[in-house]
């Protein structure tokens, strides 16, 4: 699995499902990238942004209020977070070095992007990691948690995996991380942020067709939290042949929006059958919207064209901005790690303190 779809997986389900709650950081280091800073690190919960820092400010910022409540009890940890990743700023960038040495790359455009985090789920308390590493948009290398080794995706990550394979100290610091300051972090925010976390929005739906002849879509967006599911019927039954559905994307404002399309022509003899069916979890009602000729937004005239872009084009499109974003971001108390990433040229999400910034 690619990291873009690891992370804007759709939870298609149709039943409530456990609360499964996620930290994940996303960093970037990127050589001779036009107006964008050479490395980004972003942290999530939930998918939701908490924080960011990059290489242009050179300052760790939250991103939102109830983060503020981590400053408050510690008014040094932004200043913490801020020379740590200005310390990992200069090792990523040799990281990256490293890979395009690796590659007999000698210039041009070239990205090195990890993803490492960990999920909590409320129901069993099993914590499960991920830490993987991707290079020029292609999987490199990733460490598997039920064995404690690392998996290389090309062979120039092979030189990484024996190195750190056989570094008992770098392993027993990785499970550390992963087992215990990860899920620590990730449990205090979730205490923090309890009432922005575990709202509940429903979304607004609408059914949207460019032409007569196009697929009808039944487009949900404004929802919260992701587990969801959006899907047809007809008559009662679910649909699967002829229907496609889209991957479920984030709005700008932490809500998230998907969309389903079936393929169908529309009679007034068959509106009705059809309806589109949206479901979220922790909401007992179903939000059911039924197919009708008059109920369908549609690009026939320039008036209606402008009306579509206004109301669903333009969330749509702030959501592809923020997955074009997100692949070039991609391109997250007990004792100290007694690790020096520095020391090497891979490096792993270690110190306690660095926890928040991954």
């Amino acid at each position: 699995m690619n990291l873009l779809s690891f992370v804007l997986l759709a939870v298609q389900i149709h039943s409530v499902a456990p609360v499964i709650h996620s930290l994940q950081y996303f960093r970037t280091v990127s050589s001779q990238v036009p107006n964008f800073p050479d490395y980004v690190v972003v942290g999530y919960v939930d998918e939701v942004e908490i924080g960011h820092y990059d290489s242009n400010n050179r300052k760790a910022e939250v991103k939102l209020d109830w983060m503020n409540k981590i400053t408050a009890e510690d008014p040094q940890h932004l200043k913490i977070l801020t020379e740590l990743s200005i310390f990992r700023q200069d090792f990523y960038k040799k990281r990256l070095e490293t890979l395009q040495q690796r590659f007999n790359q000698t210039g041009g455009v070239h990205i090195y992007q990890k993803m490492s985090g960990c999920e909590w789920n409320t129901e069993t308390d099993e914590v499960r990691g991920w830490d993987q590493e991707s290079y020029d948009g292609e999987d490199f290398i990733t460490l598997d948690m039920n064995t404690w080794t690392f998996t290389a995706a090309k062979p120039q990550a092979i030189p990484s995996k024996h190195e750190w394979d056989h570094d008992s100290v770098y392993m027993d610091s990785l499970k550390y991380y992963y087992t215990e300051i990860c899920p620590y972090y990730l449990k205090k925010y979730v205490k923090l942020g309890r009432n922005f976390l575990m709202r509940t929005e429903l979304p607004k739906v609408s059914l949207l067709q460019k032409t007569p002849s196009s697929p009808v879509s039944c487009h949900a967006t404004g929802f919260y939290p992701n587990i969801a599911a959006l899907f047809w019927r007809k008559d009662g039954e679910e649909l699967h042949e002829g229907v496609e559905h889209g991957e479920m994307l984030p709005n700008h404002d932490g809500t998230f929006q998907m969309t389903v399309d079936l393929t169908v022509k529309v009679t007034d003899d068959m509106e009705g059958k059809y309806e589109c069916v949206f479901q979220l979890s922790g909401v007992k009602e179903d939000i059911v919207t039924k197919l009708e000729r008059g109920s369908i937004l549609s690009n026939a005239s320039d008036e209606d064209n402008l009306s579509i872009t206004a109301t669903v084009a333009a969330p749509a499109v702030v959501a592809l901005l923020g997955a074009i974003i997100i692949i070039i971001v991609k391109c997250y108390k007990k004792r100290h790690a007694k690790y020096d990433p520095a020391a090497r040229d891979g490096g792993g999400e270690l110190s306690e303190k660095m926890a928040v910034e991954g």
